[in-house]
Parts: C-alpha cells; structure tokens; sequence
C-alpha cells in the first residue's frame, strides 16, 4: 500500500526562550506566533525564522492565557492582576485594558474570539429596495451598493485631521505610552471596515471562579455572568469554562464547563443565547464601534489633560522657587516694597533697582539662572499651546461628530425600542463637550497672550540683569534699552509673574470646591450657560464656582457621565444573554482534554445549531469521543437539545497527542507511534455518513468504529506524515488555522511544539483536501444554512 502524503513545510523557527505553559497562539491570518515566555511574565511574537517581532512584560504578572482576534488585530493576553491586555498587530503596547475579576478572588484561565454576523443582516434583504427584481440580474443585485447602510456606516472622521501622538514623558496610569505613537494611535483609533460593518467580534474570558466575562468590539464591556445548573451536584462546587464553540451566522455559541470538584469524568454542555447579537434595534457594530472610540478619545483627552497641567506647572514651578528666593529679603526691608511685583514695576517705571532685588539678579539668577527661567516658561507655554491646538481640540471635535451620531439614533429608538440611552443622556454629553471647547479655545488664547508678553519681559530681564552686572552703560545695552516694550513688560509683571490667569483652569481647588460644583451641575441646568456666568463672574473679581472652569473637572465630569452612558448600554444588553438547556457529557472516565465546535443548519424551516464535542481520556489515548448536540433555536432563543454519540477508536500502534477542530467538516488529530518516533495527522470528517451515531444516554455503551490503518483513506479519514521533520522531534501540542486570504494568502495550517518547548513547525494543508477523499456524504438532514 501507498504510504500516506506528506504535509509540505511552511515555516519553522527555534525560539531563543521556550514556551511556559503551553501559552501558544497562531494569529489566524498571519504568520505570527504568541509565545509565554519560561518566566511566565513575557509575551513573545515571533515571525517565522527565529524573528521577534515584539517583547512585552509584566512585573510581577504571570500571563495566564493568550488568543488571537479572529482578524489577527488584536492579541489578548489574560494576566494573574485579573486584567485582559489587547495589544496591536503593529506594536507590543497594550492598547486597552479590561479587569475582569480581582486577582484575590479568582484568575484568567480561558480566552475565546468569536465573530458573529448582525441577525437583521444575516437574514438577508433587497439592496434595492423597491425596485423590480426582474429589472436586475441577481449578480447585478449583488454588486449593487445597499445606500441606506452605505450612508449608516459612512465615516466621517476619516475626513478630519488625524489626532497627534502625545509625548512619551508626562502622561500617567496604564494609557502612559499608548497614545505615543502614530501606529499605536492608528490601531486603537481604527475606523469600522466596510466589511466589518455588519459583524460584532465577541470575546469571552472565563475565570477560576466559574464566571465568564462579555465584552465586543474590542473592549466594550458586557458584563460577567455566572452558569448555575438547577440541579447541582453536591460534590461540585462551581463550573469553570474550558470550551467555546460558535459560528458567525449563528448568535447562540456552546460553552463547555467542567465541574469543580469533581472527579472530572464530566462536562456540561450550554448554549448561551446572545440575543442581542440576533436582535438588535439598532445596528449593534455601528453603536459599539462608536462607543468604543468614544471610551478610547475620552482616555485620550485624560492622557492630554494630564499632559497639559505638568506642562503649565513646568512653567510656574522653577520661576516661583526663582522668586521665592528674593521673597524674605524684600520682607526684612524696613522701608520700600513688599513684593517682587512692586519692586520691579518700579524698577520698569524709574530704572532704580531696590539693593535685595540687585543682590538677587546679579547673584542669584545671573545669565545661567535667567536661561532657566526661560527655558522653562518658553517651551511649557509652547507645549501647552501645541497639546490644546493639536490634541486637545481635535479629540473633541471627534467627540462631538460621535456623540452627534449617537443622538440620531437615540432620538430615532427613543420611543420604540430600549437601546440603553436617551437623547437627553446624550444632549447632556454634547453639553459638556462644548463647555470643553469654550474652556481650549480660552487656555488657548490665554496661552498665545501670556508668550507674547513673557518674550517681552524676558528680554527686557536679560537686559536688567547684564545692566546691574556691569559697572560702566555700553552702547549695546543702550541700544536693546531702546527695543523693549514697556507696556507689556509691566503687564507681564503684573498679570503674570506671580499668578497666571491659567490658574483658572489648571491651578488647586479644593475637594469642598469640587463637590459643591457636582451638586450644582447634577441639576440639569445648561451647563454651558453655567460655565459663561461663572467665567463673568470670575472675570469681575466676583466669587465663583472654582472648579467648574477647570479641565480636569470638565474631563472627569464628562467621563463619569460618559460611563453611565456605556453602563446602562451594557445592562440593556446584558438582560438579551440567557443560558439555555445544559447537557452532561460523559465517558465515565477522567478526561484529558476536549474541544467543540458549532456549524448552523436547516432543518424543516427550523434553525438549528449542531455542537460537536471531541473528548480524550487520560488512560485511553486511542480513542477519540464525539457527541454530537443538536440545538433548535427559535428567534435568538435555544430550545431542548439533543445529542447523540460515537467513539472512533485508532489503530493500536497510535497513541493520540493533541486534537483540534478545524472547520464544519474536519478534526484534526496528531498522533504519535507508541515504540518508534514518528507522528501522523489524521483528518476526520466528523459529519461523514460513515460515523456510527447513536442516541447517546449516560451510563449506556457508546457505538464504536475503527479507524483504518495509516496506508488506508477513506471516507471518513485521511491520514498525513510530515515532511522535514527534524530528527528527535517530539510535538506535545498542536495550533490549528483554517485557511484565510483576509491579509495575506494563508493556507490551513497546524503549528506543532516539540517536547522541547521551543521547536516549532507549520505544516499546510492541501487546499483540494475535501476533492482528494471525494465527495462528502453530509446526509439529508445537514442542509446548510445561506
């Protein structure tokens, strides 16, 4: 007999750190591989040949799971602080930070992905409207643009500018370095793909504590949610995640629990319905993409806010202890001025120089002391000027065309459908938006006129101090004497040495200020109209509102009304997630590992998802488990199951090493020879007629089928050897990838790991794989859904 082909080698590499964990992931539509590092704390990605890509590290973290986005953007890596870090395609940063559960209580252990088309969508509709179906052709039809969701998913801030990088230094929190870059800005600002824009990209964390944690779109925050069966067993204490299984036409998924405390010879198999993901009252991307982004500018604007005080501080700080300095002799004088701003308005006005204010120029500041000063109020002023022109007002600008959407489509459900806002919520935003703008605009103006005048004082300072230094008036002294503009060096003086008018909007209030100016916006009044008095006020030297004006309150305020927002959006969501019937899977043994996989089908006009299950126990390695879970769904809602099963046994020199489901028609199952060194792949068709299924009831003998020998094909299997294989290889674990041309031309694809933990070697499958075994034989009933 022929022996059986030979899988062609794509890539390999031989890491320089090995694999902790067996934290392995394959990005899905590239060649990169996420590797934990023997220290635990490491994440790795690697290119084929050996190639870092990028490194990032935790203190004192351990990474406790790593999954690929289906469209390979994003990595998450769930960490032991109870955080999922997505970090980008293009950079190591972690982009966004979501907690999922406090590191005392529990810890990540399970990460899933899905994809999931938008129910109203899926079912499909006439792009055209009202025109006649036999005035176009169906492939005309196709092609044809849909304009009214053309018009829903227009990006109007491609438009605009694009948002500068902020400073590496001066930010704080987690979002320090994410906005420091171009790339890294690109990335976390991504606009929604045209062919996105119909689908919701699910992830789901599971934890040690049976909880699993929703969020979609990247980092939008569902909510945590806890399976408990009616009927539970005394000896178990909770359920943990270990499986996930969905498919993009279909908003039920199966998750897999194993109960705690158990001798685990069993699973639970549940749906969970997302309803929300079937029906949605508006289109459920559109509003998570633009709540995403508006989450992520808000923690833009707080990074640049941030930036903005150190930057406005930087230039009071180092003049202030200058000033300080000369303080406590203009005090012990016993006749003459009481300040600085005294002395030097008279120095301005006369020419006379008061002796501490001589003693101070000329030895205490002198030329060095005076580059400083400089130095200092100049480029603070100039960096406040460029974060408020090219950071700060352009994020708000974004908010505001943002929130602008988010308002057509409250005001369009408000009285219909419950979306999770209101128009008022949103007005409300849109409000303090604009006070931010008001508040830029001023910082702004307030900027430009303090450096003018500051360049005016600071000339006409230098020339003060070489005056007093020197014993004789030079002619170049006199002639600088003649350039300075008196006028602004004694506003300067006056308005600015000792307080700026930015104080205003950047300087101390106190928590009394702060909580009274809650109460009095949290009335509902318009608080744009609030913030124009209280600036008249304040500019009449009349009492005001202190904290009103300032940024970092305007910021806060806007982002704690922002959340509520985004809370009650996932509540709304949050009651649309039901579990469904469960259904215990056994093999009354201890299980090994297990995986699942869901493909949707149509049966007698009824929609239903159909779950395989593949288990492996630990003392039988030769034999592999199928259950197969019949789910009927009725509007987004999973009803009662069932199931049948079947064991499908391999020939006796072959022991079974990893397993994966690959796609709706294969199951990937790595073996090895018992007394020699050598592995093999078998791909078994687990929808083929040739299987042996039968009702499936615990405690009664599952129907059993051999698998032929490595030389035989059939219809069932197929069996592949590898080529290339480095002597001594051994491989523990297996990735699997189906084939994607979504970036680059990937074809299906299974990553080994050897037993040294740092070995790795891709193999592609044959794309004609389904037309060499011949025609598959999915029986009447496996009727695809379109």
């Amino acid at each position: 007999m022929a022996p059986a082909p030979k899988l062609g080698l794509f890539s390999s590499s031989k890491l320089s750190t090995p694999v902790s964990g067996g934290h392995l992931a394959c990005n899905p539509v590239i060649d990169l591989t996420a590797t934990v590092g023997d220290t635990g704390n490491v994440l790795f990605v690697w290119r084929a040949n050996d190639q870092l890509v990028s490194k990032h590290a935790e203190r004192n973290q351990k990474a406790l799971a790593v999954k690929w986005k289906q469209d390979g953007q994003f990595l998450a890596v769930g960490w032991s602080d109870g955080v999922v870090r997505l970090a980008g395609l293009e950079s190591s940063k972690a982009v966004h930070h979501i907690r999922v559960c406090d590191a005392a209580d529990a810890k990540i252990d399970f990460i899933a992905w899905s994809r999931n088309v938008i129910g109203k969508r899926s079912a499909g509709r006439n792009p055209l409207g009202a025109l006649p179906s036999h005035d176009v052709s169906l492939d005309d039809r196709k092609s044809l643009a849909d304009l009214p969701h053309e018009l829903t998913f227009l990006e109007i801030e491609t438009a605009l500018p694009k948002i500068s990088p902020l400073p590496v230094s001066g930010g704080s929190g987690d979002d320090m370095f994410v906005f420091s870059t171009t790339s890294s800005l690109e990335f976390v600002f991504r606009p929604i793909q045209p062919g996105e824009a119909d689908a919701v990209h699910v992830m789901i964390v599971g934890t040690s504590d049976g909880s699993i944690h929703l969020s979609i779109y990247d980092s939008f925050v569902i909510g945590s949610f806890k399976y408990s069966p009616r009927r539970q067993s005394p000896a178990s204490s909770g359920f943990q995640l270990c499986g996930h299984g969905s498919h993009p036409k279909l908003s039920t998924h199966a998750l897999l629990f194993c109960p705690q405390g158990r001798d685990g010879t069993l699973l639970h198999l549940v749906p969970i319905d997302l309803t929300f993901v079937h029906y949605s009252p508006v289109n459920l991307s559109l509003m998570a993409s633009k709540m995403t982004t508006l989450q992520n500018l808000l923690r833009y604007l707080k990074q640049t806010q941030a930036h903005m005080v150190g930057e406005w501080k930087s230039t009071r700080e180092l003049p202030g202890r200058l000033l300080n300095a000369v303080k406590e002799d203009l005090d012990n004088m016993e006749r003459g001025p009481v300040s600085i701003v005294q002395a030097l308005c008279h120095t301005v006005a006369t020419g006379h120089v008061f002796p501490p204010v001589k003693e101070w120029l000329v030895d205490s500041l002198a030329e060095r002391g005076h580059k400083r000063w400089d130095k200092a109020v100049v480029s603070g002023l100039e960096n406040l000027r460029s974060l408020v022109h090219e950071n700060f007002l352009p994020a708000l600008e974004r908010c505001g065309i943002i929130l602008s959407r988010l308002l057509g489509i409250a005001r369009f459900h408000d009285t219909r459908e419950s979306i999770g806002f209101r128009p008022a919520q949103v007005t409300r935003l849109m409000d303090i938006v604009s006070c931010l703008m008001v508040v830029a605009h001023k910082i702004l103006l307030a900027v430009m006129d303090e450096l003018e005048h500051f360049q005016s004082f600071s000339s006409w300072f230098r020339l003060e101090i070489d005056r007093q230094a020197s014993s004789t008036l030079s002619d170049e002294l006199t002639e600088k004497d003649v350039t300075v503009d008196n006028i602004k060096v004694l506003a300067y003086i006056q308005r600015y040495l000792v307080s700026s008018p930015l104080e205003v909007y950047f300087g101390e209030a106190t928590r009394e200020d702060y909580t009274h100016s809650q109460e009095l916006v949290d009335d509902g009044a318009s608080l744009l109209e609030m913030l124009d008095k209280q600036l008249q006020r304040q500019e009449a030297g009349q009492q005001y509102m202190k904290a009103l004006p300032h940024i970092s309150f305007l910021v806060n305020y806007l982002t704690s009304r922002s959340n509520v927002i985004f809370q009650e959006i996932a509540e709304a969501e949050k009651r649309s997630v039901r579990f469904g019937q469960p259904t215990e899977l056994s093999i009354d043994q201890k299980m090994w590992k297990q995986d699942v996989h869901v493909y949707p089908r149509r049966k007698s006009d009824v929609t239903e998802a159909v779950a395989f299950t593949c288990i492996v126990s630990e003392g039988d390695k030769d034999r592999v488990y199928l259950f197969r879970t019949t789910i009927p769904i009725v509007n987004g809602i999973s009803g009662a199951t069932s199931t049948e099963a079947c064991s499908l046994v391999l020939p006796k020199d072959l022991s079974i090493v990893d397993f994966k489901f690959l796609d709706e028609n294969a199951l990937l199952v790595l073996c090895s020879a018992k007394e020699e060194l050598k592995h093999g792949l078998v791909w078994i068709s687990y929808r083929s007629t040739s299987i042996p299924w039968a009702e499936y009831r615990q405690g009664r003998a599952i129907n059993t089928a051999n698998l032929p020998p490595r030389e035989q094909q059939n219809q069932m299997c197929m069996w592949f050897g590898f080529s290339k294989i480095p002597t001594g290889l051994a491989p523990v674990q297996m990735e699997v990838q189906k084939k994607s041309n979504s970036r680059d031309d990937m074809p299906a694809r299974v990553c080994l790991l050897g037993r040294d933990k740092a070995m790795l070697m891709s193999y592609a499958l044959p794309d004609d794989l389904e037309a060499a075994m011949g025609h598959l034989s999915l029986g009447t009933t496996d009727v695809p859904m379109e």
